[in-house]
């Protein structure tokens, strides 16, 4: 029997779209890091973008367990001497809630080039409106625990 690798020509992708609304961050990204690799699929190759496009809307309720929402910091550098930045969990979620599960998914993802093609198929949203309709993305059903 020989062992099958996938071909980037013969990946099937589709299109989900995933409501973060009371969901928890980390089990929520961790999901939708599965979906961008392709792992839930039977023709998953470590090699190969084998993953399917996702689409999170409303970011803005995505919600965090413990005291994360003040203990929790985002740093930054700006590039010069002395220019590091951050900015707690809170403050983050109500200036730019994308970037919330946008950094959370992108820890999950492998770091090449390969990593960031497959970050590329991630669309996240504040709001319930999104833009991908004419794609006719299936809703995803995430359960969470709690």
């Amino acid at each position: 029997m020989k062992t099958f690798s996938a071909k980037t020509e013969a990946v099937e992708r589709s299109w989900f779209v995933v409501d973060a609304a009371g969901q928890t961050l980390g089990r929520l990204a961790s999901e939708i890091a599965k979906r961008l690799r392709g792992k839930h699929k039977p023709v998953y190759t470590p090699h190969v973008d084998t993953g399917d496009y996702v689409i999170v809307i409303n970011a803005k309720d995505i919600r965090v367990t413990g005291k994360k929402m003040t203990d929790k910091i985002y740093y930054r550098h700006t590039g010069f001497t002395g220019g590091m930045k951050e900015i707690q969990f809170k403050d983050e979620l109500a200036k730019h809630p994308e970037r919330v599960i946008e950094v959370a998914v992108k820890g999950m993802m492998p770091r090449n080039p390969l990593g960031r093609d497959m970050l590329r198929k991630l669309r996240v949203f504040a709001g319930a409106e999104h833009p991908h309709a004419a794609q006719q993305p299936v809703a995803l059903k995430l359960s969470d625990s709690k």
